[in-house]
């Protein structure tokens, strides 16, 4: 549908109620620079966004002679009452006067390190930790526009240009903390971890050299297809195959005892009880993605650089409404098997995370780690340093903020081999499992043990919403779109859709 037919339909929409054409105009040359140009969020439910944020803006004039505001488009298409419209350029800026307060920036040394890029975010309160490496003590505070009298508050980008797109972030109801990490775009190593990264590492039957270009655009593929049986994980479109993507999620979902291998020393038992650690109790053997890399003659255009070339998708951070904390949601719609985002966090030893964990008083707030086990089984014996893991409490990308969701979430996590062939660490890359629609909550499942007691972070309480949540504490009986969990035996309805995660719980949103 062209714009100017688009635009017509809208005011057609809104001429039944003998709305002021003017009036919708302001409106939604507003809601279309919030949305991103996006039409469907403003067209869906015959254009309900456009007549609740027109009305919503007249009923907010009337109470409190205001001119600007912000629309959350949340997970529904039903817009809050108490934000207003505001001009999107305007939301974090710090020339424009007015009721907005914001926080000015304050510079302090960048990280030493040239290889990665970040930002740190903190609010008004004491931020400092002491577990964090000297990268992430580097504080350079990020802009924040908040309205005295109105209840919001919002960041226009989080990432501060690191990314090849901006985050938003939102809260809508302008009461919560805002998170204090520092943004990374890459993984970066902490301390003790051994990640050896060398071009002499790379034989030449693990790289194309001789290819030039776009790997995916020959008739043979090239050595680096050797990885997925021959042929590319990708399609031209940028996608994941389906029938690798939907092996992958089968191997998750639905995991067979061979798909299990053992250590014979495991580092995990190891640093529960390093005198007498437990027999191993598996590790499931993942299926990799190879992309080329520097030693490859292809380009970066290469349709196998898909992970290495960065975040492409439009994402908010938001507060969610059902007491999730923050969650991430898309801003538009995304084919199945699209990549999202790469988990990035700080790379850490299995032991340096439980002595950074226990040495804590327990009521911090953490992200769930990652253990990077995926291939552990290619040695039985692995050294500290070389059993790594992803924390992202304290240096993270919007990864961070992914809420958990058991079984049937809408994204997948997928190991990527780029830079080394050694398999202690890999890049974690989540893809989409099915189409997900512009505004709806992006979740994967963190693949938690919830009767684990002894894991340096204690598993939480899930409220995923799922028929099939693994948290044996939490029982939900679904009546239609109600859903009722009881836990503890106290009981609480939601009026929510237990199929589209409306109703979930997030560690690794916490911020």
């Amino acid at each position: 549908m062209v714009k100017n037919e688009r635009v017509r339909k809208a005011f057609n929409a809104t001429r039944a109620l003998s709305l002021p054409y003017e009036e919708v105009k302001l409106v939604l040359k507003r809601l279309l620079k919030l949305f991103d140009y996006n039409w469907e969020p403003i067209e869906a439910e015959n254009y309900r966004a456009l007549i609740d944020a027109y009305f919503d803006l007249k009923e907010d004039k009337g109470k409190h002679d205001r001119q600007n505001a912000v629309v959350e488009h949340g997970e529904s298409s039903r817009l809050p009452k108490q934000l207003l419209l505001q001009e999107p350029e305007d939301q974090a800026s710090s020339t424009k006067s007015g009721p907005s307060q914001v926080l000015s920036p304050k510079e302090k040394k960048k990280p030493s390190s040239s290889l990665q890029r970040g930002v740190t975010f903190m609010n008004n309160k004491d931020s400092s930790s002491s577990g964090c490496s000297n990268s992430c003590k580097k504080i350079q505070q990020q802009p924040v526009t908040c309205d005295k009298k109105s209840s919001f508050q919002i960041i226009s980008d989080i990432t501060k240009g690191t990314e090849n797109v901006k985050i938003s972030l939102l809260d809508a109801t302008g009461k919560n903390e805002l998170p204090k990490f520092t943004y990374m775009r890459d993984n970066i190593i902490y301390q003790e971890a051994y990640v050896h990264i060398s071009l002499a590492r790379i034989a030449d039957e693990d790289c194309c050299s001789g290819c030039s270009g776009d790997c995916l655009s020959v008739p043979i593929p090239c050595a680096c297809a050797l990885e997925t049986s021959g042929e590319f994980a990708y399609t031209t479109e940028g996608q994941l195959r389906e029938e690798f993507l939907n092996s992958c999620i089968s191997m998750k979902l639905e995991p067979q005892e061979h798909h299990f291998v053992y250590c014979l020393d495991c580092p995990l038992e190891r640093s529960k009880n390093d005198y007498k650690p437990e027999k191993c109790k598996g590790h499931l053997v993942r299926k990799f993605i190879k992309e080329c890399w520097r030693k490859c003659g292809c380009n970066m255009q290469c349709g196998n650089r898909v992970v290495q070339r960065g975040i492409t998708c439009k994402l908010q951070v938001f507060w969610t409404r059902e007491g999730k904390g923050w969650g991430v949601k898309t801003l538009r719609n995304l084919p199945k098997g699209t990549f999202v985002c790469e988990y990035v966090g700080e790379i850490v030893t299995n032991t340096e995370l439980y002595e950074r964990n226990s040495k804590g008083s327990g009521e911090e707030r953490h992200t769930y780690p990652v253990t990077l086990d995926a291939d552990w089984g290619s040695e039985k014996i692995l050294k500290d340093e070389e059993a790594l893991c992803l924390d992202a409490t304290l240096c993270g990308n919007v990864a961070r903020f992914i809420n958990h969701r058991c079984f049937d979430a809408n994204l997948i996590d997928i190991p990527v081999e780029v830079e080394t062939p050694d398999r202690h660490y890999y890049h974690l890359a989540l893809f989409t499992t099915r189409e997900v629609r512009a505004s709806e909550e992006l979740t994967w499942d963190y693949g938690i043990d919830f009767n684990d007691h002894e894991h340096p972070i204690k598993a939480f309480r899930c409220s995923c919403g799922s028929k099939f949540c693994r948290d044996r504490n939490v029982r939900y009986i679904f009546i239609g779109l109600h859903a009722i969990f009881l836990r503890d035996w106290e009981t609480k309805v939601k009026y929510a859709d237990p199929w589209n995660g409306d109703i979930s719980r997030s560690c690794i949103g916490s911020g």
